[in-house]
């Protein structure tokens, strides 16, 4: 499919050239940066950007709902199978070249292609601990970078659920689609509120919960990889100041990583894969 001569149409489904950053058909994706205005206005709004190829045929995939579409010129052909079910579905497509897409998002979009998406109405909690083997729990965990490259993780080694607490970072931010690789639409995922009061809900689920944390008490990952519960949820913390006194006194047990070399403590993201790798649930188990 190529791209259309000149810009004046505005006939939904037909790819629409926008010239104007300032153009209000495109207002979803104004200022992309600014993670203050995307936190305020993308949970009021119902809408998340999934950025690039990929990421955005993940999110087809997972059933989401585009509203529309903004892409360079030359993805209209790389995406035609994209624009032309856009077309037959009444979701407007628009193209731009690259300055003017970078005046209105406020980055270089060297992935080609944008789409706002409606948000998926989350699911409860409890229906989806309710049989899960492994579920992990991100408390307050603030960076988007940190969030996506936990979903990756938890897509890759076997997590059936994650959970974000009330002030966790979000998983639909653009930073964190596109370090999760459009793995957030593929493991389930919801926020757990009330927390940490959550605790209870998943002991109610049966499961055992195991706080990462520093602590006396606590066991080593190499003893629970060893003879781990049938069904565990593991709790991660905030970047700064880890889990709270109130989460490590909730759980079941608190876990250690073992470290050589006088460090003492790994990045969320990096020690939750450590020990999701460790707990994979076993083939046969």
């Amino acid at each position: 499919m190529s791209a259309p001569g000149g810009g004046g149409t505005s006939l939904t489904g037909v790819p629409i050239e926008i010239t104007d950053p300032a153009d209000p058909r495109v207002a979803d994706y104004v200022s992309l940066t600014d993670v203050v205005l995307r936190r305020r206005t993308e949970p009021e709004r119902g809408l998340y950007i999934a950025e690039s190829q990929k990421v955005i045929r993940r999110a087809l995939r997972a059933g989401h709902r585009p509203r529309s579409y903004l892409m360079a010129r030359r993805w209209l052909d790389d995406l035609s199978d994209i624009v032309a079910e856009a077309e037959s579905d009444g979701v407007p497509v628009y193209y731009g070249e690259h300055p003017m897409i970078e005046q209105l998002t406020g980055f270089h979009l060297h992935r080609g292609a944008l789409a706002a998406m409606q948000r998926p109405v989350l699911p409860p909690a409890e229906s989806l601990v309710q049989h899960a083997r492994r579920v992990i729990v991100l408390e307050d965990v603030v960076d988007h970078t940190n969030v996506g490259a936990i979903f990756r993780s938890s897509a890759a080694l076997g997590v059936d659920a994650v959970l974000v607490t009330p002030r966790c970072a979000d998983p639909l931010y653009r930073r964190s689609i596109r370090v999760s690789m459009g793995t957030v639409f593929q493991v389930p995922w919801t926020r757990i509120d009330p927390w940490p009061r959550g605790i209870e809900l998943l002991h109610e689920a049966g499961l055992t919960v195991a706080a990462m944390a520093l602590s006396d008490d606590s066991v080593s990952l190499a003893d629970l990889e060893a003879d781990p519960p049938e069904r565990i949820a593991l709790v991660v913390g905030t970047e700064g100041d880890g889990l709270s006194h109130r989460t490590v006194a909730g759980a079941d047990l608190t876990v250690r990583i073992p470290m050589a070399g006088g460090v003492d403590s790994l990045n969320v993201a990096a020690a939750s894969a450590v020990a999701m790798w460790a707990l994979r649930p076993r083939t046969g188990a």
